[in-house]
């Protein structure tokens, strides 16, 4: 499908319901702008709300089946749902990313960057999905919560709130859990699994770089502190402080420093894990 201009395209993608739909026309939209075949970037608006299947119900997180991680395959599949979940949202996240702003005149580097960290997304939802598929499940199995995207409509009005809520606390998060996560799922004999966990966490380095970069831009263009800023902008955001341990390699990997996040810890326990390899 050709685009009139990068946002109508974007739209598009971030209105569709089905979501394998959603994660492979996202690859489509973001292999035309590769390809220079999508030039004008455009103005058009993104919807409130991305375009939802009618599967997964949404309810508060306390009402969303825990993720225990056994040699049983009902909590493996409960953790597979969740992330899945997470990678449909991070889709629209990061086309929302690069279609809300235009107005404020932003490099083309910019829009480049966050259509790769949505191709990313994209691809990571569908290995998942294949992978629930191969233990007999589907995505809209289990109920999940709508968190991700309630801190999406609270920035939507602040660019450098989303850089620093999006990228800075939500997925830099993922850096933290997801070793862990990989360590039990090898532990019960799920490589298959933990080596998807592995890939995702690896591109999500990347991603929060992608984010710190952008973060500290707008912080530059503006004459402000990034480290005050961030600080200031998660008070102002993010309910609660962050949690301990941090994966202070991947974060450093990333360039974020625990100058950002170690003051806002409720523990100044701050714990190393590593990098998949």
């Amino acid at each position: 499908m050709s685009h009139a201009s990068l946002t109508s395209g974007i739209v598009d993608c971030i209105a569709t319901k089905d979501a394998v739909a959603k994660a492979r026309n996202t690859r489509a939209l973001v292999a035309q702008w590769h390809a220079g075949n999508i030039t004008d970037i455009g103005t058009c608006a993104p919807p409130e709300r991305p375009g939802r299947p009618p599967l997964p119900a949404l309810r508060p997180p306390r009402d969303v089946p825990k993720r225990r991680i056994t040699g049983g395959i009902a909590g493996r599949v409960a953790l597979i749902h969740a992330i899945a979940h997470i990678e449909l949202n991070a889709i629209d996240l990061a086309l929302d990313m690069a279609c809300r702003f235009t107005d404020q005149h932003l490099p083309r580097d910019f829009y480049h960057d966050w259509l790769s960290v949505a191709d990313d997304e994209a691809r990571h939802f569908l290995m998942l999905n294949d992978r629930l598929a191969l233990l007999d499940a589907h995505y809209g199995d289990l109920p999940a919560h709508d968190g991700l995207w309630q801190a999406a409509q609270e920035t939507a009005h602040d660019l450098l709130g989303r850089l620093a809520i999006a990228p800075l606390v939500l997925e830099a998060r993922g850096l933290d859990v997801t070793p862990t996560m990989i360590d039990k799922l090898n532990a019960v004999g799920d490589s298959e699994t933990a080596d998807a966990l592995g890939i995702i966490m690896r591109d999500e380095v990347g991603h929060v770089l992608i984010g710190k970069r952008w973060f500290d831009y707008v912080c530059g263009l503006h004459r402000r502190d990034p480290v005050s800023s961030w600080h200031m902008l998660v008070k102002r955001y993010f309910k609660g402080p962050l949690k301990p341990p941090f994966n202070i390699e991947a974060r450093e990997a990333a360039h974020f420093s625990a100058a950002f996040y170690g003051p806002l810890s409720y523990r100044d326990d701050l714990v190393s894990s590593a990098i998949p390899g």
